[in-house]
């Protein structure tokens, strides 16, 4: 369970960009638009975002392993590294494209779990669930920090939308939609007929998903309504996501 040095190198970007985001000029983002800034925003929001979903992908696997499956540790699921979770085009490159197109974090990589050694299917709901929980622990504890530890304006900013976004995740990963975390944990409590649909469907569901948001824009801002509905009472500021997100779609 030892961090791989690619999340570690990952942290360290995000970490740059931490610094750019606090020393660039975030005042002037509306007309000058300080590179410093926006370079710094785009950096700490990829290498944090990037973070999460290494920790998303964890979050599974730990909770298999201690509910019985132990092979995961054997496939490496358990040392943060980005390479050991599915297809890195996949399931980080494109997840990061979309991000970065639109501000909506697609779900990205994925754990392979033997679900029949799990105990029960309170297990094998729970191994669902631990990924989005993740992402939402890590929403709480941005929100968190940018309320009790004094920071620079253009740090607080990327922190921000960076919290937002992992309630965004959260949010989008506990929809019931085959494919979706919120699916898995409901199916091992479905009929074996309603499992066979999940099956089939799950290869494109959640692409269908999301055509959906990009195409009907009431349904995107539903969603992000409901997440700022969350963050806001996690500690999360508004207006300083809306500053973060503005800076890091900075080409719109």
């Amino acid at each position: 369970m030892r961090p791989s040095p690619i999340f570690l190198g990952i942290l360290a970007v995000a970490v740059a960009g931490g610094f750019l985001a606090a020393y660039g000029d975030s005042t002037t983002l509306l007309s000058s638009r300080d590179p410093m800034f926006i370079a710094g925003v785009v950096l700490l929001v990829l290498g944090g975002w990037m973070a999460s979903l290494t920790l998303h992908e964890f979050g599974h696997a730990f909770v298999a392993f201690r509910g019985g499956d132990h092979e995961i540790a054997h496939k490496g699921y358990l040392s943060l590294d980005v390479r050991r979770y599915a297809d890195p085009v996949l399931s980080f490159v494109l997840p990061l494209i979309f991000l970065l197109i639109g501000g909506i974090p697609l779900p990205g990589g994925a754990v392979w779990i033997n679900r029949g050694s799990l105990r029960n299917r309170a297990t094998a709901s729970w191994t669902s669930l631990a990924g989005p929980l993740a992402n939402l622990a890590v929403g709480a504890a941005l929100c968190l920090a940018t309320m009790l530890i004094p920071m620079a304006t253009g740090l607080f900013y990327a922190m921000s939308y960076l919290a937002l976004l992992q309630v965004m995740t959260f949010l989008i990963n506990i929809l019931p939609v085959p494919g979706l975390d919120g699916w898995g944990a409901l199916e091992p409590y479905l009929s074996p007929q309603a499992r066979a649909f999940g099956a089939r469907v799950r290869p494109w569901a959640p692409l269908a998903l999301f055509a959906l948001f990009f195409l009907f824009r009431p349904l995107s801002d539903l969603l992000w309504t409901i997440a700022e509905g969350i963050y806001e009472p996690l500690g999360g500021n508004a207006t300083a996501s809306a500053i973060g997100q503005k800076a890091f779609l900075f080409w719109r």
